[in-house]
């Protein structure tokens, strides 16, 4: 019976071990290049399209109220929308198969919280000191700002709806403070309708 030299042998179990520290490192690559790559496919299309039906009933509701109950309105408007946010983003990217918490939706999440909460203190600020009539403007060109740098890991229609989100921002900032409800249901309203179809059906709900 013949045997094999002790040198051979060693030798061929590592190569194994090396063969299969390859192969993991292989499989490590694949799996992070498709978390990449499925970066945030699982921007929900009609999850949009209910934050602008929000928006347009938030933009009714608060037309013709005072600054208190209409910052109020709009305020609730948003709590809201964020919660549907959250709730169809993670239902999708269950759905497809996607880390909600890793990969590129945190990227995504992480890009976008910065320019709301800035948002958020600034309307503490503007209140404080009287100046409601900057909400519309700074609501809507801030919120483009989130969603463009969080949309640089997602979908490359994201990043464009952000842009115009930025441009109604500064068209809310030039104009008589009367047009900001107006921009805002176009902005929440009909940029989110819109935007939300076309990821509907482009990128499967």
């Amino acid at each position: 019976m013949a045997t094999v030299h002790p040198l051979k042998r060693e030798k061929g179990e590592s190569d194994s071990v090396a063969l299969h520290d390859r192969a993991i490192d292989n499989l490590r690559y694949i799996r992070e290049t498709i978390e990449r790559a499925g970066a945030f496919t699982a921007v929900p299309g009609w999850g949009f399209v209910a934050i602008g039906t929000v928006g347009i009933l938030a933009g009714l509701l608060a037309a013709g109220r005072g600054d208190v109950g209409w910052t109020l309105t709009w305020s609730v408007a948003a709590v809201l929308a964020s919660t549907i946010a959250v709730v169809t983003v993670a239902r999708k990217a269950r759905r497809v198969g996607l880390p909600v918490l890793s990969g590129p939706g945190r990227k995504l999440a992480l890009s976008f919280a910065p320019p709301v909460l800035v948002a958020a203190l600034l309307t503490a600020v503007l209140l404080r000191r009287g100046q409601p009539d900057l909400l519309p403007g700074l609501w809507l060109a801030l919120y483009g700002t989130g969603v463009i740098a969080g949309g640089t890991f997602s979908v490359r229609i994201v990043p464009v709806m952000g842009v115009f989100f930025v441009l109604l921002g500064a068209l809310a900032l030039a104009l008589p403070p009367e047009y900001g409800n107006a921009l805002m249901v176009v902005g929440f309203g009909g940029l989110h309708l819109v935007f939300g179809l076309i990821i509907a059906r482009r990128y499967g709900g």
